[in-house]
């Protein structure tokens, strides 16, 4: 077993421990699409992803910090004390995840569609099957905001976790400097 009650055997938060410094990229989905959040009928799918990045002049690289925005303070706004049900990302951003070999994936959404696949967390599970650091439940409405005045949408990114012995994740600052 790779994760006990001790904690992670393999794939621990120390292997980031000198941090991630790499070029980020920031998709916004809700200016995409002239709405203020996704939603659980309308959630961001895998196509959907290289079609922002073409849209926002951007090409998503192998290395980059990818990071998502749903629009998850406007979502929580709209349904107050719902949580975060099924909107954020479908099960097809994985491909695109893989396919662009990026070294971080920083979202402010969930997996969209559980239950619909036979994948528990099925965009979670970019972490084991291909490497990738996850920034969970990141709150992206400030950087999303910040590309949109500076008109463009990679910036130099910054991550340095606490380095937890073992453990499976650590709090974090995220730093996007442009």
């Amino acid at each position: 077993m790779e994760v006990t009650t001790q904690g992670a055997n393999f794939g621990s938060i120390t292997h980031w421990s000198n941090g991630i410094i790499t070029r980020g990229v920031l998709l916004d989905v809700p200016r995409h699409r002239g709405e203020p959040h996704v939603t659980e009928d309308s959630p961001v799918m895998g196509e959907e992803l290289e079609a922002i990045a073409s849209a926002q002049g951007v090409a998503v690289e192998p290395g980059d910090a990818l990071l998502v925005h749903s629009g998850w303070q406007s979502y929580t706004d709209s349904a107050p004390g719902e949580g975060l049900g099924g909107a954020g990302l479908h099960p097809s951003c994985a491909e695109f995840i893989r396919d662009h070999d990026v070294a971080l994936l920083g979202w402010d959404l969930m997996d969209a569609g559980l239950g619909t696949t036979d994948l528990a967390w099925p965009v979670h599970g970019v972490l084991f099957h291909y490497g990738v650091a996850l920034l969970d439940n990141a709150r992206l409405e400030p950087i999303a905001e910040a590309c949109a005045e500076e008109g463009r949408h990679e910036f130099l990114f910054m991550l340095l976790p606490l380095n937890v012995a073992r453990g499976t994740g650590s709090p974090a600052n995220p730093v996007a400097m442009f």
